[in-house]
C-alpha cells in the first residue's frame, strides 16, 4: 500500500525527465516576458504620447506668431537702414552682357550657323570681345568692397539686422520654451530626423514625428519664406539662408561671371534645328493620318 502511494506521488511530482531542468526553463520564460513587457512599454510611450492643449495655446501658436512678426519687423528695419546707392553703370552693363550671352546659348539652335558664329566672335573675341576680361583689369571683390565704405557699411547693417534679432529670439525661446514637445508631424519619419526635430529633448523612446519647441523655432526661422513672399511680395521676401550665404562672401565678382559665360559659349555645339522642322512636321502628320 505504501509503495503504491509512493509511486503515485513520484508520478505526480516528476513530470520531467532527469535531463531537463524546470527551474531554468521558468527563468528563461520570465526573461522573455520581461523583455516583451519592456518592448510594449516603449511602444506605448512612443505611440500614446498625448500633447496638452495648453502647449498648443501657450507655446506653439505664440512662437509661430512671434517669428512672423519679427521677420516683418526686421525687413522694415533693414529697409530703413539701407542707404540709397546709385548703381555703377559698368556693373549694370556687365550684367546685361551676361544676360545676352545666356540668351544666345539658350536659342543657339534656332539661328543659322553663320549668324551663331558671328555672335560668338562678337562675345568671345580675345581682343575686343564683350566677355573677354584682360588679366590686368580683373578686380578683386574683397578689395572693391573695402575701397567703397558705403558697401562695407551696408553689409555690416544687413548682418546686424539678421544676427541681433536671431540671438535675442533664440535666447527667449531657450529660456521660456526649453524642453517642450510642441507638435507632431502627421507622417512617419526615420531616425535620421531625430536630431533635427527633437533638439533639446534627450529621450530616445519618443517617436521621431514629435517636434520640440527649439526645433520648431529653427523650422520657422528657415521655412517662412513662402509666407513672407505672400505678405511682403516675392522680391521683398526675407530669406535667412540666402543672407547666411551672403555673409560668407565679400561681394560679387563680375570678372569670374564673364569668364565662366565665355567658356560656356566657346564649348557649345551648334546644331541648326530649323531645316529639320519640315521633316518632323511631315512625320507627325503621317502618324496622325495613318
Amino acid at each position: 500500500m505504501v509503495s503504491q502511494l509512493y509511486d503515485k506521488t513520484l508520478s505526480f511530482r516528476t513530470p520531467f525527465t532527469p535531463n531537463q531542468k524546470p527551474h531554468k526553463q521558468k527563468r528563461k520564460k520570465s526573461k522573455s516576458s520581461t523583455h516583451r513587457h519592456r518592448h510594449r512599454y516603449r511602444a506605448s510611450m512612443a505611440e500614446d504620447l498625448v500633447l496638452d492643449t495648453a502647449i498648443r495655446d501657450w507655446v506653439l501658436i505664440p512662437l509661430s506668431v512671434v517669428m512672423v512678426l519679427i521677420g516683418i519687423l526686421r525687413y522694415f528695419v533693414s529697409k530703413l537702414m539701407r542707404s540709397s546707392q546709385v548703381p555703377d553703370p559698368k556693373i549694370v552693363k556687365e550684367g546685361q552682357v551676361i544676360v545676352r550671352a545666356r540668351n544666345l546659348r539658350a536659342g543657339a539652335n534656332f539661328i543659322s550657323p553663320k549668324s551663331f558664329r558671328a555672335r560668338r566672335v562678337y562675345f568671345c573675341n580675345e581682343e575686343n570681345g564683350l566677355l573677354h576680361v584682360p588679366k590686368g583689369q580683373a578686380q578683386n571683390a574683397q578689395a572693391q568692397m573695402f575701397s567703397d565704405p558705403n558697401m562695407a557699411m551696408d553689409m555690416m547693417k544687413k548682418n546686424l539686422s539678421m544676427i541681433i534679432p536671431q540671438t535675442l529670439t533664440f535666447a527667449w525661446v531657450n529660456f521660456f520654451f526649453s524642453g517642450f514637445v510642441a507638435a507632431k508631424i502627421p507622417f512617419p519619419l526615420t531616425q535620421r530626423f531625430r536630431s533635427m526635430l527633437q533638439n533639446g529633448i534627450d529621450l530616445s523612446t519618443v517617436d521621431v514625428s514629435y517636434v520640440s519647441s527649439r526645433s520648431w523655432y529653427f523650422l520657422n526661422l528657415f521655412g517662412l519664406r513662402g509666407l513672407f513672399s505672400l505678405i511682403l511680395g516675392e522680391e521683398n521676401a526675407t530669406d535667412d539662408t540666402q543672407r547666411m550665404m551672403q555673409m560668407s562672401g565679400f561681394g560679387f565678382d563680375p570678372s569670374k561671371s564673364l569668364g565662366a559665360e565665355k567658356d560656356s559659349l566657346d564649348i557649345i555645339q551648334h546644331e541648326w534645328a530649323l531645316p529639320k522642322f519640315e521633316q518632323r512636321a511631315e512625320t507627325v502628320l503621317k502618324d496622325l493620318v495613318g
